[in-house]
């Protein structure tokens, strides 16, 4: 027979919140380092759209008190949805020390598994019946705010997924999803192990791919892409590899002045995913 943890039973009976201020020692320094397989978010947008995602697994969730009392209706409301762990009432500095060094969480934090994504496969089944789609693809982007940034600009403008390598790109963490601001939630981000591959694949079922390059022969309003479109970003100053190029259809560029040598990987993949969205939605 299990025996009921009675402090469950007052965070039940206090309508799922439960103070851990009152912890006894020994139990902190345990606390400070999550569990395989976890991590922590962070901050209003990213905790709040992960207890609205039903697929993603919450092991914990923590609010300061102030927090608490800002979010309680919201709290309580997505808690009749679908189950939740209790809320943990903690002060400021407990929750900084749980959470990685100079985490901005606005008083809120989840622990949680990272959620599954979609296979490659299953991308490009689900583009192959439809008439326009957008895949974003990031060529070794490894700076989590850029890939958080691309995420939250590719969910605004409608692409299907973001497609990253396994290696030489950051893993979900609080930092990325924070600069996903939900996106993470709603957007599959894929990790394929061969980028070139994956291009081939998606040709194969049937989208177009075109590689953003300041030396593209073409603008990518002058490209002209419509239907299904993959849209291929570089690193951070290396821009595209050479045999990523070679695998492209189309090598485009965006119309800058010259003032400035390159625009930011994520401010890129803004400018271009609005000129498709743009591009679709004027007649030809």
């Amino acid at each position: 027979m299990t025996t009921r943890d009675p402090r469950a039973n007052s965070a039940a009976r206090q309508g799922g919140r439960h103070n851990r201020n009152a912890r006894p020692a020994g139990r902190e320094t345990q606390a400070a380092r999550p569990p395989s397989g976890t991590y922590w978010l962070a901050g209003t947008h990213a905790v709040i759209a992960a207890l609205e995602n039903p697929k993603r697994r919450i092991r914990r969730l923590l609010t300061t008190d102030g927090a608490a009392r800002e979010m309680a209706e919201r709290i309580a409301s997505l808690r009749a949805g679908r189950p939740l762990p209790p809320e943990e009432i903690v002060d400021k500095p407990e929750l900084e020390r749980l959470l990685p060094a100079g985490t901005v969480h606005q008083g809120i934090a989840a622990l949680v598994e990272p959620l599954a994504s979609p296979s490659l496969e299953d991308i490009g089944r689900e583009g192959a019946r439809r008439e326009r789609a957008v895949v974003v693809v990031l060529d070794q982007v490894t700076d989590p705010h850029n890939v958080g940034a691309c995420l939250r600009s590719a969910a605004a403008f409608g692409a299907m997924a973001v497609i990253v390598p396994d290696r030489h790109a950051p893993e979900e963490t609080a930092s990325l999803a924070k600069a996903a601001s939900g996106a993470l939630e709603r957007l599959p981000l894929v990790r394929v192990t061969n980028v070139v591959r994956a291009l081939e694949d998606l040709k194969a079922a049937g989208f177009w791919v075109a590689g953003l390059a300041a030396d593209g022969s073409a603008t990518l309003a002058e490209a002209g892409l419509s239907g299904r479109v993959v849209l291929v970003l570089g690193a951070e100053g290396e821009g595209l590899r050479r045999l990523t190029r070679e695998h492209c259809d189309h090598l485009v560029r965006l119309p800058m002045t010259g003032a400035v040598e390159s625009l930011n990987v994520s401010n890129a993949a803004a400018v271009a995913l609005y000129e498709l969205v743009r591009a679709e939605a004027l007649p030809r």
